[in-house]
């Protein structure tokens, strides 16, 4: 199954937080799973903040960048658009709030899950959650915006 991001034309694969093209990023990938998208990640020990922990503003790219996902995804299925070849609509961040709750630990595979809350004209409002076995550690609202096709190039 192909992610979201996998769909976004080569201009915009160089985001360090999902560029497919981008091979010193994080390259997230976005998935739906039921009314929820998803996306999982590896922090390396390189991404610490202090031993034994993810540093928070990893964690708080993570949110960002799950959430302009999950707002691509929820355009594309607003708008019944059939994802194929390059064709996914692309959003950027109008607004990030990040909450941590607690300490995330580093060699987790970290979860990340988000509720499309509004769909709006160009303006998508994510609820996100970022876990680590199970525990919550990291919570978010980001508020994206749709961006024409040809932005950026």
């Amino acid at each position: 199954m192909k992610a979201i991001q996998d769909y976004y034309p080569d201009h915009f694969g160089a985001c360090y937080g999902c560029g497919r093209l981008n091979e010193h990023g994080l390259q997230i990938k976005t998935y739906w799973d039921g009314d929820e998208t998803v996306t999982r990640f590896v922090p390396k020990s390189y991404h610490t903040a202090m031993p034994q922990f993810v540093y928070g503003g990893l964690l708080a790219s993570l949110i960002d960048c799950h959430g302009t996902g999950s707002a691509a995804l929820a355009i594309a299925k607003a708008e019944g658009i059939e994802l194929e070849g390059f064709n996914a609509p692309r959003c950027v961040t109008g607004s990030l709030k990040v909450d941590y709750k607690k300490p995330t630990p580093i060699g987790a595979q970290l979860e990340i899950r988000g509720i499309i809350k509004e769909v709006k004209g160009r303006k998508v409002t994510v609820e996100a959650r970022l876990m680590a076995d199970g525990d919550i550690c990291v919570t978010g609202e980001i508020v994206a915006i749709r961006v024409p096709d040809d932005f950026g190039k």
